[in-house]
């Protein structure tokens, strides 16, 4: 991933193109296509195909855990994280004299939960300025009726990094009670993670961990098993085929409680391999080889007069950079039309730099946006 032989052998289909979109979709490895081969020779084992499932399963159960830094009996799977984010809505049960603060940076499966809710809770908006949150600003937003507080490690919208420790402590010492959710689907894979003392950890998978669609990692701490779910199923339930099932349920507490029915075992085949190469780099190897690319990156658009709506901070790295320009709708055209893949939304213009960018990918897209501007 790291070298240009590297890249080329396992990363084939970025040989004639820059590809700075993995915030968006990342491009698997190879060893991900041959695990959803071999998913497919095990799915046509019919039921027997279930033993190998299952034994996937609990080995991509394990990598996970070592990748976000818990225990395996802590880490669970859905199908995706709006799926986990409802599902936390579930378990929080929430009521209308409950709060909830969420930041203008999250995406929206972490955000609309409590907003969709048939009696919603009070919902404070913590905003950013100059494209970053400040968590001066909390103490205003947090009461002892703030049930939970929603962030993202990393924002998907303009690549800001949340300040982690100034966060936490605010959020601890002045709603004690409230219940912490992280969404590091934009960091997991990309940097080491800083977070900690959260409640509830959720990743998709399609992105920088280089795996496929249908997938959602879930970790909670076996510090509370309050966050369970209510919802109906069977794989998360102890008595789904005992005698007494219609009488009364038996659920699986924590993070098992997410994993409400069939497994996606292909997403799994995929993440599992997905995860054992993303360990086999190293994310301290990715960082160090992907941030200076992401500072040379930054220092090319200052000098074509355009700015990141988060600029980047030393020790303090993303893989995103985002600008804003009132012709993005043409430069993504002209980007397009060279092969120089970014993330083209209302205005804005995303870049993401993973651990199979070069210093070249940068140049090109630098040389192509020069050219449309």
């Amino acid at each position: 991933m790291l070298t240009e032989n590297s890249r080329l052998q396992d990363f084939p289909a970025l040989a004639d193109m820059a590809y700075l979109n993995t915030a968006a979709e990342s491009i698997p490895p190879v060893c991900v296509h041959e695990a959803l081969a071999q998913y497919a020779r095990d799915k046509g084992l019919g039921m027997r195909g279930r033993v190998p499932h299952n034994q996937t399963m609990e080995v991509c159960r394990e990598v996970a855990a070592r990748m976000t830094g818990l225990k395996p009996s802590e880490v669970s799977f859905c199908s995706c994280s709006s799926e986990a984010y409802n599902l936390l809505a579930n378990a929080l049960d929430l009521r209308a004299e409950d709060e909830v603060v969420i930041t203008d940076l999250d995406f929206p499966s972490g955000a609309t939960p409590w907003l969709n809710a048939a009696a919603p809770p009070k919902v404070h908006l913590w905003k950013s300025y100059n494209g970053a949150l400040n968590a001066n600003d909390l103490p205003d937003l947090l009461s002892e009726r703030t049930q939970l507080v929603q962030v993202s490690l990393v924002s998907f919208y303009n690549g800001h990094r949340i300040d982690w420790e100034p966060f936490i402590q605010a959020v601890r010492t002045h709603a004690p009670q409230a219940k912490i959710a992280v969404d590091v689907t934009q960091a997991l894979g990309r940097i080491e993670l800083d977070c900690t003392d959260y409640d509830i950890l959720i990743s998709s998978t399609h992105k920088w961990i280089l795996g496929i669609h249908g997938g959602c990692i879930v970790g909670i701490p076996d510090k509370d098993k309050s966050i369970t779910t209510y919802a109906g199923g069977w794989f998360h339930l102890e008595n789904a085929f005992e005698a007494d099932r219609f009488e009364r349920t038996v659920r699986k507490e924590g993070a098992p409680s997410f994993s409400v029915g069939m497994p996606n075992y292909a997403a799994i085949y995929a993440l599992n391999a997905a995860l054992d190469y993303i360990e086999s780099v190293g994310v301290a190897a990715i960082a160090t080889h992907a941030n200076p690319l992401v500072a040379q990156l930054e220092t090319g658009l200052q000098e074509l007069g355009q700015w990141p709506m988060c600029p980047q901070r030393e020790g303090n790295y993303s893989g995103i950079l985002a600008i804003q320009h009132d012709r993005s709708d043409d430069i993504h055209a002209r980007l397009e039309a060279a092969e120089v893949h970014v993330m083209n939304h209302a205005g804005r213009l995303r870049m993401a730099l993973h651990g199979y960018n070069t210093p070249a990918d940068v140049e090109k897209f630098l040389s192509e946006l020069k050219a449309a501007l």
